[in-house]
């Protein structure tokens, strides 16, 4: 699945540019970096930074860094309860503000992550793609990329591996910087933070087994694929 095409930006600009815009970055808002892991830790508990493998690129998994949003309340049993529970109002603030992102700078700083790139989803979401939408592995994952400003989570999952797919066909110094001002804009007016009707975005696998895309037996092979590959 490597993708060795590319212009002079994509190969020899865009990762130095991602180095310096993260590393400045992580500088100027590093009181801001203090003060959420502060108040994390104390609305939220520890571990403060969430961490979680995710297939970046040519689908290599990677460990990916956000704030905490949620809390580990948990049923009888041991079992986690229901995300749209765990989650609270302070971190629908994070997540309303994008500000539990800010860790994902460190994977930029990393190289495993670019500022701008298709959104890295789970591992039990890239095994439900098909050949075409896995293409959007080619190239490093983004804190932000087209689908984002394009509707984020409140397009269908087909339209989000669609915009993935566009953007490779289109890796220039100036859509980048079109799509990080529009990430901007977006950011502080809060559009799209998530479903109408759900708390959490919906996984790829739950999304075509709803719609009846799969079958409850190609879901659970899905299930079971996502976490030998994790492992």
């Amino acid at each position: 699945m490597k993708n060795s095409k590319g212009g002079i930006y994509k190969r020899f600009v865009k990762r130095p540019m991602d180095f310096i815009l993260s590393l400045i970055a992580i500088i100027v808002l590093s009181p801001i970096f203090l003060i959420v892991a502060l108040l994390v830790r104390t609305k939220l508990g520890s571990p403060v930074l969430f961490k979680q493998k995710r297939p970046g690129l040519n689908e290599e998994i990677f460990m990916m860094y956000k704030f905490r949003t949620m809390t580990d309340e948990r049923d009888e049993n041991g079992n986690l309860l229901p995300d749209s529970v765990r989650l609270t109002r302070f971190g629908k603030l994070l997540r309303s503000t994008s500000l539990d992102e800010l860790p994902e700078l460190l994977n930029i700083i990393k190289g495993d992550m670019s500022i701008v790139g298709p959104r890295p989803q789970l591992v039990r979401d890239m095994v439900f793609m098909n050949q075409k939408q896995r293409e959007r592995h080619t190239v490093l994952p983004g804190l932000t990329g087209w689908a984002q400003v394009n509707g984020r989570n409140c397009v269908t999952w087909e339209e989000k591996l669609s915009y993935d797919i566009k953007y490779l066909s289109n890796i220039t110094f100036l859509e980048d910087w079109k799509i990080i001002f529009m990430t901007v804009a977006k950011v502080f007016k809060r559009d799209g933070i998530s479903t109408e009707g759900m708390d959490t975005a919906e996984d790829f696998g739950d999304y075509l087994l709803r719609i009846g895309q799969i079958d409850n037996r190609t879901y659970i092979k899905g299930l079971e694929k996502s976490k030998k590959i994790a492992n």
